[in-house]
């Protein structure tokens, strides 16, 4: 049985061609279109992700990015970075034929990062939120038929970055002045929202927090086909949404080794954590590497260009160990 590793989305530095051609060498079986955040405002996640927007846009202020009524000079300087990324991965990707995945933040870390004219986040407005959660799903369609088009022979992954889930469904996230938190939006609305939005794709569907309190349960039963999170943040309280998620199909993708410059262990010591989970759960060894993709914690925008190379080929390293001694 073969294990899987990958990415989770960001790479330290500003060059498209050399970020492809590092993720490709790195993941030949499961490569990811690199994010670049070091270029500035619009290649960051969130900036990206609004780039994607269909008939809705953003500009930068210094709080951070807010509502446009029309394209300005920041969302199309997103889209041409998505453009100049798409680029430099297909060139590196000619005649590729197996799984890659592409990132997008969600709808409620979007309104959760997103003002409104007047300076609050659009996660107040639930109708704001549903118009949101449509023209992005409206933008991944157009992105990920444009993502087939380039790269015919991939079998597409999509993720969706939510690292402020909880804090959405937990009300705790900021207002602007920041003295309040706005209102725990409905689980159920959560749960519809991302519902309708994994429905764009055919595919696989995973969903990225590096936040603790990953919600397993209301992801799974939105649709998600795999989970993506920090490993060193599980706690006991999510051991039987994990074991459930694994009996039910799901795939892990497990996020072991830091995501900024640390030292290394052993590629067998990083996944040591997986094994004892594994056993504890009372789950076959033998599903290990067919349940668990091995990644990073988190993006590796802070990490040294030399370190995130470092990262990429120890998670190969660590997947093949787990499938090699599931025991």
């Amino acid at each position: 049985m073969t294990a899987s590793a990958t990415g989770v989305g960001s790479l330290p530095g500003g060059d498209a061609r050399e970020a492809a051609k590092t993720v490709t060498g790195s993941f030949e079986e499961f490569p990811y279109l690199p994010e670049l955040p070091a270029r500035g405002p619009g290649a960051d996640m969130i900036g990206r992700s609004l780039g994607l927007l269909v008939d809705m846009y953003a500009h930068v202020e210094p709080s951070g990015w807010r509502i446009s009524d029309r394209p300005g000079r920041d969302s199309k300087r997103a889209r041409s970075w998505l453009g100049e990324d798409l680029d430099a991965l297909e060139e590196f990707t000619q005649g590729y034929t197996g799984k890659l995945k592409v990132q997008a933040v969600g709808p409620w870390t979007l309104a959760a990062a997103l003002e409104m004219h007047g300076g609050e986040a659009m996660l107040q407005d639930a109708g704001a939120c549903r118009d949101l959660a449509g023209s992005l799903a409206e933008g991944l369609r157009e992105h990920l038929a444009d993502v087939r088009r380039r790269i015919p022979g991939a079998d597409v992954v999509l993720q969706i970055d939510e690292p402020s889930l909880t804090a959405v469904l937990l009300g705790r996230v900021r207002s602007a002045s920041g003295y309040r938190t706005y209102r725990a939006v409905d689980r159920q609305v959560v749960e519809g929202a991302l519902r309708d939005l994994f429905a764009v794709h055919d595919g696989e569907v995973v969903v990225h927090s590096c936040a603790p309190e990953v919600p397993f349960g209301l992801l799974r039963r939105a649709g998600a086909t795999g989970v993506s999170f920090d490993f060193s943040l599980l706690t006991e309280r999510e051991e039987d949404a994990i074991g459930e998620a694994v009996e039910g199909g799901a795939t892990l993708f497990a996020g072991v080794v830091p995501g900024t410059d640390a030292p290394l262990s052993d590629p067998a010591g990083s996944v040591m954590g997986v094994r004892k989970l594994w056993r504890r759960l009372g789950l076959a060894p033998g599903t290990l590497a067919e349940s668990v993709v091995v990644t990073p914690s988190c993006g590796l925008a802070g990490a040294s260009p030399a370190y995130a190379r470092a990262v990429q080929a120890h998670c190969v390293r660590a997947a093949r160990s787990l499938a090699d001694n599931p025991e």
